[in-house]
């Protein structure tokens, strides 16, 4: 068995395994909401940010990196805008509405999509995951709460609010949650003034994944509501179809006469294979909308994504 075929065992020990032990511990009581909501922001705040300033360092600059904001907007609005003009423009409820389209909007391209090309790809997949994903987080503030802030307001029979726009800005880019980028910028400084990142950190890079995918999986394992799930099957088919159909064919078929690196290629294939995200359902509950909506669209996307599509696109990819 090569390097990377035991590698395939992560997708069980670092992703599968914590989501099975975060609901167990959330059944048992064994942790708080409090000590939850901690555990995420230890990832977001201080696990990305190193990771990302260690990725970063070693990276191989090239023009393709030129590419990765310009599919990162695509990852967002794309979808965003396929499953308006399809599905979403007929829901009737505006708090079901904003719940779907924050499914179609967001998907788990860093910590899914990032451990899934640390798998096959190593370290160069990881930190072209993270660069995307750090402009998804930059769509996630421009397109996404306000489009979930306009759903909230047209269900409660408002369409304004008043509001300080530069509070407006300054809540969304002056967070410690956008440490990450910080990371991002050290690392390429380091990399562009060839500054060689000590051999030692290597294996400190090799653990960070697989502990800032156990903080990052278990708290969304915590939040599983398997029976708000059954009652919201069928309303999230369409979003099922859109993340795993039309999303990696059309992406497909785009990369193919502009991309010519392969892991870079397939990692971006991975990304517009990735399921919907648990920052729709933070989203959704964050603007009071449909949580259980967005909660099924995350539990069934992950699920077909763990168990059926990483494992084919793992033997098709490699």
């Amino acid at each position: 068995m090569d390097n990377t075929t035991w590698r395939l065992l992560f997708v069980f020990t670092d992703l599968i395994l914590p989501l099975c032990v975060g609901y167990l511990l959330k059944e048992q009581h064994f942790i708080s909401p409090r000590v939850n909501d901690l555990l995420i922001k230890i990832n977001i705040r201080c696990i990305s940010t190193i990771l990302a300033l260690l990725s970063f360092w070693v990276l191989p600059l090239s023009w393709n990196l030129l590419l990765l904001p310009f599919f990162a907007f695509y990852l967002v609005l794309f979808p965003g805008a396929l499953s308006y003009a399809c599905f979403a423009r007929h829901i009737k409820n505006y708090l079901d509405r904003g719940a779907y389209m924050a499914s179609a909007l967001l998907a788990n391209w860093g910590t899914l999509g990032g451990v899934c090309a640390f798998i096959l790809y190593n370290e160069q997949g990881f930190a072209y995951t993270q660069l995307v994903a750090a402009f998804t987080n930059i769509m996630m503030c421009l397109v996404v709460f306000p489009y979930a802030r306009y759903c909230q307001l047209q269900a409660a029979g408002q369409t304004s609010v008043h509001h300080s726009r530069l509070k407006d800005l300054r809540d969304m880019f002056l967070t410690p949650n956008q440490l990450c980028l910080i990371g991002m910028l050290v690392g390429l400084a380091l990399n562009a003034g060839n500054v060689p990142r000590p051999e030692a950190l290597g294996p400190v890079f090799q653990s960070l994944v697989h502990i800032g995918a156990w903080i990052a999986m278990l708290p969304v394992g915590f939040l599983l509501n398997f029976a708000a799930a059954r009652q919201n099957l069928t309303r999230i088919r369409s979003l099922t179809l859109l993340r795993f159909v039309l999303m990696p064919l059309l992406t497909l078929l785009l990369l193919k006469p502009f991309v010519a690196d392969p892991i870079l290629r397939h990692t971006l294939i991975i990304l517009a294979c990735c399921p919907t995200a648990i920052n729709a359902v933070l989203t959704s509950r964050l603007y009071k909308l449909n949580v259980d909506l967005a909660a099924t669209s995350f539990l069934v996307t992950t699920g077909v994504f763990l168990l059926v599509l990483f494992p084919a696109l793992f033997f098709i990819l490699r």
